[in-house]
């Protein structure tokens, strides 16, 4: 399930270090107000056995805005989304906004004109081909070709031997943790888009910037899987924002 937030702004830009990093903390302020406890035991211990975190949210898209070179455009109407498997966090966040005219996306204001719900598609033929808008991040082994490990932050690109098998695997564990067939299969990667980095944030505060690349894959799976996944994202830190999957 996901909550659409339309609003409108006079900023003209967004810092581009304020692009994605700004959600999480709203996400997890809106989850204070609206379901106080689950965002704690979130915030604390995440969700299954993993501990994973299972929402993600989009960039603030301004359809309206003039593109500039070197500059992410903002200005009068906006649209932001945030998802989550769990319909709890969704209505929390919708609780939350309810009494809200206006939030603040970092130092940007943003003023509240509609939050609407929407359900997640179906997938009954039990295949979905996925876009996203963010880019996807994954971490790989970091082993060389002889199996020995060379580093531990080894982020890892679509189309690079193991983004597959990683991303497959990051799959299989969400619906794990949700409890959900776990029989999710990338079948193809169809699209990758260039590699772009953006700066998030973490659970102690800034965390840098992390890489990855927009893609549009296409799977098959469990059709109740394919939709829990929909509202969550592909590969790792949905929660700061990386991998949103487009409607």
């Amino acid at each position: 399930m996901r909550l659409r937030v339309d609003f409108h702004t006079t900023a003209r830009e967004l810092d581009w270090d304020h692009v994605l990093s700004p959600g999480r903390a709203l996400a997890y302020s809106l989850l204070e107000r609206g379901a106080s406890d689950l965002g704690s035991s979130l915030h604390a211990q995440g969700h299954g056995s993993y501990g994973m975190v299972p929402f993600g949210y989009s960039a603030p898209v301004f359809p309206a805005a003039r593109k500039r070179r070197g500059v992410y455009a903002a200005g009068g109407p906006g649209v932001l989304e945030f998802g989550s498997p769990l319909p709890e966090v969704v209505e929390g966040w919708a609780a939350a906004l309810s009494s809200m005219p206006v939030i603040a996306w970092g130092p940007t204001a943003f003023i509240i004109d509609k939050v609407e719900a929407v359900e997640a598609p179906s997938f009954p033929s039990g295949r979905a081909v996925f876009r996203t808008s963010t880019p996807v991040v994954m971490k790989a082994s970091g082993k060389d070709d002889s199996g020995v490990r060379t580093t531990r932050q080894a982020w890892c690109l679509p189309g690079e031997p193991e983004w597959d098998v990683y991303a497959e695997g990051n799959l299989r564990r969400k619906a794990e943790t949700l409890g959900l067939d776990r029989e999710v299969t990338l079948d193809a990667v169809t699209w990758v888009g260039p590699m772009r980095s953006f700066t998030v944030s973490s659970a102690n505060g800034p965390g840098g910037k992390k890489p990855g690349a927009c893609v549009e894959v296409a799977l098959s799976g469990p059709s109740q899987t394919l939709s829990a996944l929909h509202s969550w994202g592909l590969g790792q830190a949905n929660s700061a924002g990386m991998g949103w999957i487009d409607l």
